[in-house]
């Protein structure tokens, strides 16, 4: 009894600042997002409109996806800054197969895929083989990947992809019924995976309140949840852009959850030695990596592409990447990524893609140039990884 007693009394309750460091990292973004809808809603009354909403969403898609696939890449304490060249290339070789080629778009789109974890692939095994920074490597891939879009293209410098196939997947929304099965698949996964969270809790001996761990979390999912499929079908319902991102968001989160790759992921972003010594294959870790965010920027310029309904130079940001690689990386970070490997959770790459996207939704609604956005973009930048420091400088966990 006395043994049970002193062992309970061992219990430390935890701070704030160390529930803030780990299971509310993300509470300083949705305080900040919330800070930017209140701000903007304000200031013009068609911020908050079904319609409104919806085009922001579709427009935070694309940078969204190319968060996820960067996340991968930050997670082990690398950079890989050739993804928006791959977004761009790809997207431009699949235009040229289906146009020139009479490809099937699912082939082509397949193809463009496979050779962006490809490309992403052989910039990880140079960076492992060779030693050569990530930043380096992938900076001068990009560039050659910038020269070879070129090359591609056709004397017009654009393919039109109108009436291929490939401009259906931007058109396309569910609404009705089907929406409203898609939430309900998408809560059953969800609740699968915090099932399958306190059940590895449990067998690892620690506290695993089946409220708090459960309940909670499914319920405010299923809000939220209600709440967006509501208000998108309030305007023709769900784009299938946006339902591809969920998929990908709970693909990711299981992979980082529930896989021992993801373990690994973590393993090797906090200290590769350590997991090199327990067993772990780094290179073929970060190979993996690289490849996914490869793969994920290629899906992410087959669904910019079939927007845009065509390819160009712009394809991919245009040369050097353009805003689409500072505002994908921005995305990743303000969400919660850290750039110094080992720490980061799925939703960041949705937060981060909303903040961006809200700042320049809120912004063209206001009227503002383009340099603002620009400007308040990369002072959001600032701002989160100086937050994000400042939290783990409070908790004694400094990285540098």
């Amino acid at each position: 009894m006395a043994n049970s007693a002193a062992a309970s009394g061992d219990v430390k309750r935890r701070t704030f600042g160390e529930v803030l460091n780990s299971d509310m990292r993300a509470l300083p973004v949705i305080i900040g997002l919330v800070a930017l809808w209140v701000f903007f809603a304000l200031q013009s009354n068609v911020f908050l409109t079904p319609q409104n909403l919806s085009n922001l969403l579709v427009q935070s898609t694309v940078v969204g996806i190319m968060a996820i696939g960067l996340m991968f890449v930050l997670l082990v304490k690398e950079i890989d800054l050739s993804v928006a060249a791959i977004n761009g290339v790809t997207s431009v070789l699949m235009a040229k197969l289906v146009v020139d080629y009479g490809v099937s778009p699912w082939l082509a789109v397949t193809v463009a895929i496979v050779m962006g974890a490809a490309i992403g692939s052989f910039s990880a095994r140079w960076v492992t083989f060779v030693g050569v920074p990530s930043f380096v490597v992938t900076l001068g891939l990009g560039l050659a990947l910038n020269g070879l879009q070129l090359v591609l293209l056709p004397p017009t410098a654009r393919y039109g992809l109108m009436g291929t196939g490939i401009d259906k997947i931007a058109e396309t929304k569910i609404s009705g019924i089907t929406s409203w099965s898609a939430l309900a698949i998408g809560l059953v996964a969800f609740a699968a995976l915090v099932l399958s969270g306190i059940a590895r809790r449990k067998r690892a001996g620690l506290e695993a309140s089946l409220f708090s761990r459960f309940v909670l979390p499914l319920g405010a999912a299923a809000i939220f949840g209600a709440i967006v499929v509501m208000i998108l079908n309030a305007h023709q319902g769900i784009p299938v852009v946006v339902l591809i991102f969920a998929i990908l968001l709970g693909i990711g989160g299981y992979i980082l959850k529930e896989t021992r790759f993801g373990l690994y992921l973590y393993a090797v972003g906090n200290n590769d030695e350590a997991a090199r010594r327990a067993g772990v294959k780094v290179a073929r870790i970060k190979m993996a990596a690289f490849a996914i965010a490869g793969a994920i920027a290629a899906l992410a310029g087959v669904l910019g592409a079939s927007r845009a309904l065509g390819v160009g130079v712009f394809s991919g940001g245009g040369v050097g990447g353009g805003t689409l690689l500072l505002e994908s990386i921005a995305a990743t970070v303000i969400g919660g990524v850290s750039l110094f490997g080992g720490r980061g959770s799925i939703h960041a790459a949705l937060l981060g893609a909303l903040v961006i996207g809200t700042v320049q939704n809120g912004l063209n609604l206001m009227g503002v140039e383009n340099y603002v956005r620009l400007i308040v973009t990369g002072l959001l930048l600032v701002l989160a990884v100086s937050i994000d420091k400042l939290i783990e400088k409070a908790m004694g966990q400094q990285n540098f």
